[in-house]
């Protein structure tokens, strides 16, 4: 096993984290520290940012905790704004969309399962704007294939539209 076998305490402005537009991941625990068990990631959600429009993943399941905020969710044909304390599956296979339903910053913990997933955020932090000029579509739909994502991006407009949020 190549865990940690000692203690590890990562305080709340610590870690590996990456961030685009109204987006962001901070890296707690990865693959490497459970034998790709499991992966937990934090993901800060600004006002009305739409944080990922309607996809599927061939490989693991979500788990989202939401730490802050109001956290709106679609799966499947299904909708649902969890708050505070409420915890959300996301399964593989499975479309589904997240944003934030709230004029507040909001925060959720993501437990991936299996991991390796958790990767797929830190590859695309240079292919989005703002720290792209434009979206890298053509790099971007390589490395979603890498991690078995299939991105719904017709979904944007409607999920944009209907909930007054913003994406980019």
């Amino acid at each position: 096993m190549t865990h940690a076998t000692t203690m590890t305490v990562i305080g709340p402005d610590e870690g590996r984290s990456v961030s685009w537009g109204g987006f962001g991941a901070r890296f707690l625990i990865d693959s490497a520290e459970t034998d790709g068990r499991f992966s937990l990631v934090e993901h800060p959600i600004g006002p009305r940012a739409l944080a990922a429009p309607m996809h599927v993943h061939e490989r693991e399941d979500e788990y989202t905790f939401v730490l802050e905020g109001r956290v709106g969710v679609r799966i499947g044909d299904e909708e649902r704004v969890a708050g505070p304390g409420e915890f959300v599956l996301k399964p593989r296979g499975i479309p589904h969309a997240f944003w934030n339903a709230g004029d507040e910053p909001a925060r959720v913990l993501e437990l991936i399962s299996p991991a390796g997933f958790e990767e797929y955020f830190a590859e695309i932090e240079a292919l989005l704007p703002p720290n792209a000029d434009e979206p890298r579509l053509a790099e971007l739909a390589a490395v979603q294939a890498r991690y078995g994502l299939t991105m719904d991006l017709d979904s944007i407009p409607d999920l944009v539209e209907r909930h007054g949020l913003r994406f980019g």
